[in-house]
């Protein structure tokens, strides 16, 4: 059988998986397996999930259900164990943009399972008209921004932030990509222009051990454990265009300072 063995080393956390001869035979039929239900599993509940909010309007049953029902097997069946450390106090009642860093495809998956609300993501305009991807994540309000040459649209994200301040809680990876070693990419502003644009505190959420469960180039999904630290809100009350550097910069630090505690390198370059 296979045993996770966790090892530190400067500050480092890293899973590792001991593994039988006979039982490593087995990984790519396993492999296979995992892949299958994946797919199947997810344009089950994709499909279920577009038809609820059509027939019934209500956009936030349909994202639940991705919460609730979608996300749980999904962590199941890639044999991933989640640690999360005690919730800080915050209104989950009141918006949110949640700020996380970014190791694994499998991120979203833990980050659904973690977080009591419904969450919704920002995502360029045009994925608005891929077919099936496009048509879920219109119909259950996934917030759309235009991208000029320099980036994303400050005004598109300015008009994003009403759709927050009305009650929608965002996820954003504010790296915009997976980082391949074990520190943070640079951030980029978007999310914290949205935050600004809207008034509604940023929450840091750092994750740790993703990597090693989903690791990136293919899909190879291997057990281990994922640990989740959620941190105190972040106000945004009376902050504007000037406050965005300093904003980032607070973010940034809380955020590696938490990924250290669960055992992540945290931001090993200095912040931009």
């Amino acid at each position: 059988m296979a045993e996770s063995v966790f090892v530190k080393a400067h500050g480092t956390e890293r899973s590792r998986a001991v593994v039988s001869a006979p039982f490593a035979a087995l990984y790519p039929v396993l492999t296979l397996v995992q892949a299958v239900f994946l797919a199947l599993w997810s344009v089950l509940w994709i499909s279920l999930a577009m038809l609820v909010a059509i027939v019934t309007r209500k956009q936030e049953l349909a994202l639940a259900m991705a919460r609730r029902i979608w996300a749980p097997p999904l962590r199941w069946i890639g044999r991933a164990r989640i640690e999360l450390e005690p919730l800080p106090d915050i209104d989950w009642r009141q918006p949110h943009v949640f700020v996380m860093n970014h190791e694994s495809m499998l991120d979203v998956v833990i980050a659904f399972i973690v977080l009591p609300v419904n969450l919704r993501f920002v995502a360029k305009q045009v994925l608005k008209y891929v077919p099936f991807l496009g048509w879920y994540m219109w119909s259950t309000g996934m917030i759309f921004v235009q991208r000029g040459k320099s980036g994303v649209s400050i005004g598109s994200l300015h008009e994003a932030g009403a759709r927050v301040r009305a009650g929608a809680n965002v996820l954003v990876f504010p790296e915009g990509t997976r980082a391949r070693e074990g520190g943070f990419l640079p951030f980029k502003k978007g999310a914290f222009v949205l935050a600004t644009a809207a008034q509604v505190p940023i929450v840091p959420v750092a994750i740790a051990g993703s990597r090693s469960c989903l690791p990136r180039g293919g899909f190879r999904a291997r057990p281990g454990t994922v640990r989740v630290k959620v941190g105190a809100p972040l106000p945004t009350t009376g902050l504007g265009r000037d406050d965005l550097p300093d904003l980032v910069d607070r973010t940034r630090r809380a955020l590696s300072e938490m990924h250290v505690s669960i055992g992540g390198r945290g931001a090993v370059d200095p912040a931009p």
